[in-house]
């Protein structure tokens, strides 16, 4: 018997394995086993861990409908929204009935804005369901994509006449309806949701972000608070009251409301993370840096926090706490993305440009879809002077993220400064999408049309920039820039008063205020302004460099320009453009070295910055020592190559120096692409094309450099007249060569080039 037993033990250790081998070698039992792990990762909000096992689960059954379907959700909660759109499409692929996958199909699309596509998915699901609410929702959604806002409203009334009960639709129409100025019927909506469900602590929060657009600050406390008490396990609704709160001007109120949520969700990382944003949003960022600090002791496993940490410290130039905060989340996760974009955020910053764009390429090759790297490969290639390519990432990074407001106020200020008040008007639209309850995109907005001299049309956003936030500067100030441009000086500098007394440091509202003095010719008045207002915050850098310029420009008052650049720069190292301005009026001065030395302080600060090096060679070319001004430079073009103005001087400097004149010309041809107005930059064109023999070129950019002088503030000099006198006559038109010669001479009968200019004349007289 006992030899018996023995045997059947032995039976069942053989087979067992024999069992479990056959079980794991069995696709249908393997691909079960990795989605049900996949799923249980997805129930406990472990998305990364859930994908892995998904993916697993359709390497070993590629077919595997239900795999593809739930991967899709979970690339949704990853925010990868490219991986979810190939699991959808490839759902829909292999089961075409799955009205579910199409219907998430569609709303991605349409967030996506692939709106041809959006359209080819809604109007099957139509033909095939005409009575499903859901897809009339969807339809309705797409038609406000496309801003067919009156029809979208129409499509969601039918979903709601197919059912009458679903109170997310009436939140839907509320908010087309906000969308297209209907406020009173927006208001039934929102109550209506209301009504439908006193427990939908979202719509509470919509109706009281509605009042607070509206200026109706009590209801909206009041839905706020609602909200608070119907939905007490969110922080969602603490943060809103935090927020109409800090829009209101009450820092304290807004702390408190941080606080208690701190108290109340010990656990919650956006609860404990609020009075951090708190500080954040009201500008205090030594308290903001002191709370993540905390934070960061307190909770060293939340990755978020230590992310948010690292991005404040990145702001603030504190680079080797953030490089060493982002060194920990990349021990931990050497491929994670975040940290990695922080990395090549600090090296741009150092003057690493490159290396940031070869670990930044690196990341969206793993990760197309990864919007923040494509914003931050931009400044990357803008720090190498490739705007063309920097402007291509931030495009793809709102394509992709249409939401990064970040990349939508960087193209906004790349259209300003290119003069294209039209492609700002679009992207201030854009922000208004992203924050309406914010004054920063009415404000830009009414900057384009200030500028195409649309006054009437600037006041409508001016006035709803200070209908929204009345405790903000933003409004005031561009209220001022409005009344300046048609000039109603007085009212402008109410205006700009207005804005001083919301923001007292705001050095736009000191510029603009000292400006409608100076516009008058007033411009001791503009001084005086400038010191009451340094009186008032005698640590604002920004405020002395203003008096400068106003000592420098229009008073010609060199020793009081120099006295208030020098303590601009001393409060602040890095105000790089008080200490170029120092530099340039010790330079005026006649104080050559000190300009130099100057020059070189402001370089340890800033080193990342050409304007420095291209002073410098201005100061070593005015002593015609060419090899340290050529030095110059090049550091000047090492930073940004492609600077016109760095390329400009450059060029000239090899003409004068007798360097090679084919460099000089590639050198000269960037410069004019980059600077197709300046009449200097023709110049320096013409003549190298002068000097390589090419009088037909010569002759047409030294017109045009003339022209250019008389169309601009920039008056026309002997040197012009010179130099297209001297092409002229080498293209054989005497008679035009001769009057420019003689334009010259008498313009400046003492310049270096008189010598020259009395012999060419004598040439062609003979």
């Amino acid at each position: 018997m006992r030899f018996r037993c023995s045997l059947q033990f032995v039976s069942c250790a053989v087979l067992l394995p024999l069992i479990f081998s056959a079980c794991s070698g069995n696709p249908q039992v393997r691909r079960q086993k990795y989605f049900l792990s996949g799923q249980r990762y997805f129930e406990n909000a472990k998305y990364a861990e859930a994908a892995i096992e998904f993916v697993n689960a359709v390497k070993v059954d590629p077919n595997y409908t239900q795999a593809h379907h739930q991967l899709a959700e979970t690339y949704l909660r990853l925010q990868k929204p490219e991986g979810a759109l190939q699991e959808l499409g490839r759902t829909i692929q292999l089961q075409p009935d799955d009205y579910e996958a199409r219907v998430e199909l569609a709303n991605l699309l349409i967030l996506g804005h692939n709106l041809a596509e959006a359209r080819e998915q809604v109007d099957f699901l139509l033909k095939q369901r005409p009575n499903d609410p859901s897809i009339h929702s969807v339809d309705s959604n797409l038609l406000a994509a496309q801003g067919e806002v009156g029809a979208a409203i129409e499509e969601m009334r039918a979903s709601i006449a197919l059912d009458s009960g679903h109170w997310q639709f009436y939140l839907s129409l509320a908010l087309l309806q906000v969308r297209d100025s209907q406020p009173d019927a927006a208001e039934a909506s929102f109550q209506k949701v209301i009504a439908l469900n006193p427990a939908a602590a979202q719509a509470r929060l919509l109706l009281g972000s509605f009042y607070q657009s509206r200026s109706r600050n009590q209801d909206a406390e009041r839905e706020f608070q609602e909200a608070i008490a119907v939905d007490q396990k969110s922080p969602e609704p603490r943060v809103a009251l935090a927020r109409l709160y800090l829009a209101e001007g009450k820092r304290a109120e807004a702390e408190g409301v941080a606080n208690l949520a701190k108290h109340d969700f010990p656990d919650n990382s956006a609860a404990y993370r609020m009075l951090a944003n708190v500080y954040l949003m009201s500008g205090n960022f030594d308290k903001a840096l002191a709370e993540y600090s905390a934070l960061n002791q307190t909770h060293p496993a939340d990755l978020q926090v230590k992310k948010d940490f690292i991005q404040l410290l990145l702001q603030k130039g504190q680079f080797v706490e953030a490089n060493r905060l982002d060194a920990e989340v990349l021990k931990a996760n050497p491929n994670d993305n975040d940290a990695l974009v922080y990395r090549s955020q600090s090296q741009i910053s150092n003057g690493h440009a490159n290396d940031a764009i070869a670990a930044l390429e690196t990341v969206i090759k793993n990760d197309p879809g990864y919007g923040e790297a494509h914003y931050v490969l931009g400044i990357g290639y803008e720090k190498l002077g490739n705007i063309e390519r920097a402007e291509s990432e931030w495009r793809d990074a709102v394509r992709l993220r249409p939401d990064l407001l970040d990349a939508v106020r960087t193209l906004a200020g790349l259209a300003m400064g290119r003069g294209d008040m039209e492609a700002l008007d679009q992207e201030a639209t854009e922000i208004i999408k992203l924050q309406p309850e914010s004054p920063e995109g009415y404000a830009l907005r009414a900057l384009a049309n200030v500028n195409r001299k649309r006054f009437s049309v600037a006041e409508v956003d001016v006035r709803k920039a200070i209908e929204i936030a009345p405790q903000s500067s933003f409004g005031y100030v561009q209220m001022g820039n409005l009344k300046f441009a048609e000039k109603q000086f007085e009212e402008a500098g109410r205006a700009y008063q207005a804005a001083l007394d919301s923001n007292p440091n705001s050095k736009d509202a000191l510029r603009g205020l000292m400006g409608t003095y100076v516009a008058r010719n007033r411009f001791d008045q503009a001084i005086a302004t400038a010191n009451v207002q340094i009186t008032k915050q005698p640590n604002n850098s920004g405020f002395y460099e203003l008096l400068g310029t106003t000592l420098f420009i229009n008073k010609k008052d060199l020793n009081g320009a120099e006295a208030a650049f020098e303590k601009s720069a001393e409060l602040d190292k890095r105000n790089s453009s008080a200490q170029l301005e120092l530099a340039q009026v010790q330079a005026a001065k006649g104080a050559t070295d000190q300009a130099i030395a100057t020059c070189g302080h402001a370089i340890v600060n800033s080193p990342n910055e050409p304007s420095f090096y291209i002073l410098l060679g201005d100061l070593y070319q005015s002593r015609r020592d060419w090899n340290h001004a050529t030095e110059a430079y090049q550091k000047a073009l090492a930073i940004k190559p492609q600077n016109p103005l760095a390329s400009n001087d450059l060029a000239s400097v090899m003409l004068q120096s007798g360097a090679n004149l084919d460099v000089a010309l590639s050198l000269a041809q960037t410069a004019r692409r980059g600077l197709p107005e300046s009449p200097g930059v023709a110049d320096t064109l013409g003549w190298i094309y002068f000097q390589k023999g090419a009088y037909h070129s010569a002759v047409d950019s030294l017109r045009e450099a003339l022209r250019l002088a008389r169309d601009s503030e920039f008056p026309d000099n002997s040197h012009l007249h010179y130099h297209l006198g001297m092409a002229y006559a080498k293209s054989g038109e005497t008679t035009l060569a001769r009057q420019q010669l003689e334009t010259a001479l008498k313009m400046n009968p003492n310049s270096s080039d008189a010598a020259d200019a009395r012999k060419q004349l004598a040439q062609l007289k003979s």
